[in-house]
């Protein structure tokens, strides 16, 4: 791999995360509990991570404010318009593989 400057390193990393934003704004059919049950992960977390590493470096970011940077709207808006109530089986696989117990 070729060496990469910090900078170039950081630089990369951000056009990813936009494009991971981006594509999972684009798939709004692709249900957070899903997400969760195959990948261990959704968009909630995504925006945890982000106001997370604000934070880490001094910058206050509230739930809401980072949510509505992963949804492109706020979080309400995007659970009305998109958001399936989660059926039997998605709830029973989400019990026996959630990460966060």
């Amino acid at each position: 791999m070729t060496a990469l400057s910090k900078e170039q390193q950081t630089e990369f990393e951000a056009a990813a995360f936009r494009r991971l934003v981006a594509h999972l704004r684009e798939r709004s059919e692709v249900q957070n509990i899903d997400l969760m049950n195959l990948a261990g992960f959704c968009r909630n977390c995504l925006s945890n991570w982000y106001r997370e590493a604000a934070e880490a470096e001094g910058v206050p970011v509230t739930r809401d404010e980072s949510r509505e940077m992963v949804y492109g709207m706020p979080y309400e808006d995007w659970k009305k318009l998109h958001q399936n109530e989660a059926s039997p089986v998605q709830k029973a696989a989400f019990e026996l593989h959630n990460p966060h117990k």
